[in-house]
């Protein structure tokens, strides 16, 4: 590899790539990496942090109300956005400058500016060029702005995050996480929030339960929904506002209208044509069980790839072609029972197969499902259900999906996640004692199948 300027040059500087380069430095390799915006990649930056963090912010209000029931009387309380989004960016610029100096204590040489693809070995960025014995592709996506007459009006979830001001009436076009999280922000910061959806319910791929759970929840918290139509227009209205008229023929003004619909691989002008790489539906790259693409020296991790786009995904597949490449240990990725969440309000989350995906996979299942009243709300009189599900392989009795809707959905199912990956069967988890008072012992108490 000493004929090329790096052994490895990464294309993107976000979770992923930062996690392949320092791990494959820390096994010795020469390792540059380029970016054209701020380390930290859609996650760190416009992603998963600067959303959690405005998703904590919006569940003040409603901690504000169900307080009453718990004997506290609390004055007029007053919300501020500009005051958020200031210390939200600096937490994310904090993040940024960890993200930097991991890879300088790597060792790892930063580049700025966008990377693409020559040919297999060499990358431009910018007027200069690059050599490499292997190239890591992990430039992520960008949010999808679907095709509408004054579609231009209209930010997207990258947009969200800076608002100059806040908006008292939001639409939020789509129905998937993205959607449903915004949704749940603006509504707990105080706007009036409609969810506009093609479709006839949110989550789709979701399990269905959780899907009308998680719908009802936030029915309950005052977000409204307009399913089965899609807009036609959008104009701008004398006052500032945003006139969008519906394929139903329905109408309305809003401050805001959001495109939360969908995400898509950032690979313009990254060059993967001339370099031969191929690519799938929607333009993702093509990659095996290595993440090696259809050009022997190029490879490909996170939301680029035609895989599973979360972050503890990239950051494991990332990890992957380090160990494999410049670690002697040849490492392949199993994408079997990944977790995962939804920090909608109520939140949500899962592990392993719907009921829908295992009936279409075993011929006789059994399922648990347990709804109730999270005692936290049992004071404060907020009628809302939270949910139990267990999908069980009724042969082998092993559990083959289980879904969580509820307060700390997300931090039940990695726990046990655990168990499902490991293949644990309902005895295992029905000889486990709970934990009582919790939510999350209904999954080691039921013990009555209703299908």
């Amino acid at each position: 590899m000493s004929n090329f300027d790096f052994d490895l040059f990464v294309i993107g500087g976000g979770s992923g790539g930062v996690r392949a380069a320092r791990i494959s430095a820390s096994h010795g390799a020469r390792v540059g990496l380029c970016e054209e915006s701020r380390l930290g990649g859609t996650c760190v930056i416009r992603g998963c942090v600067p959303k959690k963090l405005l998703v904590f912010a919006s569940q003040f209000r409603e901690a504000f109300e169900d307080a009453a029931g718990y004997g506290w009387q609390l004055g007029q309380a007053t919300f501020s956005w500009p005051d958020l989004v200031a210390a939200k960016e600096r937490e994310i610029t904090r993040l940024e400058g960890v993200y930097g100096r991991l890879l300088e204590n790597a060792g790892v040489e930063v580049v700025q500016g966008r990377g693409r693809l020559v040919d297999a070995h060499t990358i431009a960025v910018g007027e200069q060029r690059f050599s490499a014995a292997k190239i890591l592709i992990a430039v992520g996506g960008r949010p999808f702005r679907p095709t509408v007459p004054g579609g231009d009006l209209a930010i997207v979830s990258d947009d969200a995050f800076d608002l100059p001001r806040f908006p008292e009436r939001t639409l939020i076009i789509g129905g998937g996480y993205i959607a449903v999280e915004f949704a749940g922000i603006f509504n707990g910061l105080g706007s009036e929030v409609v969810v506009n959806y093609r479709r006839d319910c949110i989550l789709r791929g979701f399990d269905d339960d959780v899907r009308r759970s998680v719908e009802a929840g936030m029915q309950g918290r005052g977000v409204r929904f307009h399913y089965n139509n899609h807009p036609v227009s959008i104009e701008e209205c004398k006052d500032g506002r945003r006139h969008v008229v519906f394929s139903d023929g329905l109408e309305g003004d809003f401050d805001q209208v959001l495109f939360a619909t969908g995400r898509k691989p950032y690979t313009g002008d990254l060059g993967l044509a001339a370099a031969g790489v191929a690519t799938g539906p929607g333009g993702r790259i093509i990659v095996d069980e290595y993440s090696r693409s259809s050009v022997e020296s190029i490879f490909a991790v996170g939301d680029v790839t035609d895989r599973i786009a979360l972050t503890p995904v990239a950051l494991m597949e990332g990890h992957a072609v380090a160990d494999t490449e410049f670690g002697n240990m040849p490492r392949p990725v199993d994408h079997a029972n990944v977790p995962m969440a939804v920090f909608s309000q109520p939140s949500a989350s899962c592990v392993g197969m719907t009921e829908a995906e295992a009936r279409a996979q075993f011929k006789e299942l059994k399922i648990f499902r347990s709804e109730f009243t999270p005692m936290k709300y049992t004071l404060s009189g907020r009628a809302e259900k939270g949910l139990m599900k267990l999908v069980v392989d009724a042969h082998s009795d092993r559990v083959l999906g289980l879904h969580v809707v509820g307060p700390d959905a997300a931090e039940i199912v990695q726990g046990f996640a655990v168990a499902v990956r490991a293949g644990l069967t309902k005895a295992d988890f029905d000889r486990t004692v709970g934990i009582h008072p919790t939510s999350a012992e209904e999954l080691v108490t039921m013990r009555q199948a209703i299908a």
